[in-house]
């Protein structure tokens, strides 16, 4: 199984924050397919955290971080896309590319930013390339 594991499905209430980040993560994969996109995993989990998404766009591979907000919040989702979380971000890429065989594709980092209204359709950003590693 290597050192990827999908986040478990615990029973029991979930947190208003989890669920408001499972609802994101949902709407940015169907988001995402609808664009032509192929979802290869959720919630991989590897020993130096997460990714929210892995996704192949033609011959790319994609680590799409996602950011969810309710549509009231003082600031837009991506902004919480520091430096720090890109460099996690390309730790974990990192070591989820050694557990593929050689040659590697070429990879991108995205970003995808979801905003949902209370009772309304989520409203989606979507930052192809959002920064390099």
């Amino acid at each position: 199984m290597g050192i990827f594991r999908r986040r478990g499905g615990g029973g029991g209430a979930q947190d208003p924050r989890r669920a408001l980040g499972a609802r994101g993560e949902e709407e940015a994969a169907r988001f995402l397919r609808r664009a032509g996109m192929e979802i290869l995993g959720r919630n991989i989990k590897t020993r130096l955290g997460e990714l929210d998404l892995v996704a192949r766009d033609g011959g790319v591979l994609v680590f799409v971080e996602v950011k969810a907000r309710r549509a009231d919040a003082f600031a837009p989702p991506e902004l919480s896309v520091t430096a720090a979380k890109q460099r996690k971000l390309v730790a974990l890429a990192q070591a989820y590319l050694q557990e593929l065989p050689e040659p590697l594709p070429p990879c991108r980092f995205d970003v995808v930013a979801v905003l949902l209204p209370d009772g309304g359709p989520p409203r989606i950003r979507h930052i192809r390339d959002a920064f390099t590693a």
